[in-house]
């Protein structure tokens, strides 16, 4: 633990990690205060509504933006060095005759650097303090789950970054690797967005698209697992590859049986895991306890079938305001989306536009992506009366306030703390 710790604090990639990390956020967290006091109705301008004034949406996840930038881009080249510099200076095979396993080394490599995330987290954490002292609003359980899908974000491309250094022969091939994962898992989401069946279920696992729920406050336990298993796989594949002493063929053969037992335990999780929780504070990922009640109830599969391009606004406001609860509450959804991959622009089809309901031998069509409509075509497809809906209890939390002092704490303590820390560290080393 201690090597490793030395390693991290010896990096100038970690230093000018947090550099970066520290900036990006104060630049995210000062722009995105600004956004929301002007929607606040700053200066005597027009207020939004309070209900859609959430902190949330608002602070958090900008604030945290920076965060995926920084493990995207920067993180990798911290994690690679660890393992690169090892092989290449051959002090691996002198680690190797240690009376501590690889494993043991690759476990204290691996809460090395979640010893440097929290270091990392704490330019988000004085923001949040500065929106406290600001008079903002904080909900605890949207916090904690944000900074629980970051975390599951570092921790894989940790694993990635890592297994590609054992693999590859260099630093810098194993940064092309890196980024080659990175560009496919983007590539994956687009491409499925819209296209329902197995591809659109691994592109809900890629690393953007699981950021995406936990920025809704949704926590699944399914993507948990699977990004969980993930990493573990990559610690797993570094720690079998570090092993120098072996032969390839009896690598290759570890190799396989790693992926496989993966595979294995993430088709599990799929198909027995279905639970989630929704942690945002106006519930935006559930409807109505009323309503959630009667669909429950529900027995007969429903088969929704959506003429609309993935491109088009309607099916963006379809998929995260109706479907996204739909599966949640509401056993045997299975949609279809005939127009997967057309752009839409230049349909002649009369159904384009529409939406069909299947449930049991009764079927409906609507042009509608409201929910109320939704809701009320389902239950007349099942025959059940509608609940008495009650308006949203969210009051939302304006705050008019101009980040007053964000500026000078993030471009100039910030650096000067850093600065400061690196010059004490090499003045105790030269003594």
């Amino acid at each position: 633990m201690r090597k490793e710790i030395a390693e991290l604090a010896a990096s100038r990639a970690f230093w000018l990690l947090l550099l970066i990390v520290g900036l990006l956020t104060g630049q995210s967290f000062i722009t995105a205060m600004n956004a929301y006091a002007e929607a606040s109705g700053i200066g005597g301008g027009p207020a939004a509504l309070a209900q859609g004034l959430s902190p949330l949406d608002g602070i958090l996840t900008p604030a945290l933006g920076a965060y995926d930038l920084a493990i995207t881009l920067l993180l990798p080249f911290v994690v690679i060095r660890l393992i690169a510099l090892e092989k290449q200076s051959d002090a691996l095979k002198l680690m190797l005759q240690w009376p501590a396993s690889i494993e043991r080394q690759i476990a204290a490599k691996v809460v090395a650097l979640i010893g440097a995330w929290i270091v990392a987290l704490i330019p988000f954490v004085v923001a949040l303090t500065l929106w406290r002292g600001y008079g903002g609003h904080l909900y605890a359980p949207e916090v904690l789950n944000l900074l629980a899908g970051y975390t599951l974000r570092f921790l894989l491309t940790s694993a990635i970054a890592m297994a590609a250094a054992s693999l590859m022969s260099g630093a810098a091939n194993a940064a092309i690797v890196v980024l080659a994962f990175t560009i496919g898992t983007w590539a994956l989401d687009f491409i499925a967005a819209g296209r329902g069946g197995i591809l659109q279920t691994l592109a809900s696992f890629t690393p953007t698209a699981t950021l995406r729920g936990f920025e809704r406050g949704l926590l699944r336990l399914d993507v948990v697992l699977v990004m969980l298993i993930l990493s573990i796989v990559g610690f797993a594949l570094t720690a079998n590859w570090l092993h120098l002493g072996r032969s390839i063929r009896a690598r290759l053969a570890g190799t396989a049986v790693t992926l496989i037992l993966a595979i294995l335990a993430a088709a599990l999780v799929l198909m027995l895991v279905r639970v989630s929780f929704d942690v945002s504070e106006n519930h935006r990922n559930s409807f109505s306890p009323a309503d959630e009640r009667v669909l429950s109830s529900i027995d007969a599969p429903l088969t929704i079938t959506v003429y609309l391009s993935s491109e088009d606004p309607r099916m963006m406001d379809f998929e995260n305001n109706v479907l996204l609860k739909l599966r949640r509450s509401m056993r045997g959804v299975n949609v279809i989306y005939p127009l997967a991959g057309r752009s839409g622009l230049f349909e002649n089809d009369a159904r384009y536009g529409t939406i069909e309901y299947r449930l049991g031998l009764k079927t409906a069509t609507s042009r509608s992506t409201t929910e109320e409509i939704v809701l009320d075509t389902i239950y007349d497809l099942a025959g059940v009366p509608a609940p008495a809906r009650e308006a949203p209890a969210y009051p939302g939390y304006p705050l008019a306030k101009k980040p007053a002092g964000a500026a000078i704490v993030f471009y100039v303590l910030w650096p000067a703390v850093l600065i400061t820390v690196i010059l004490i560290r090499r003045g105790r080393m030269n003594h």
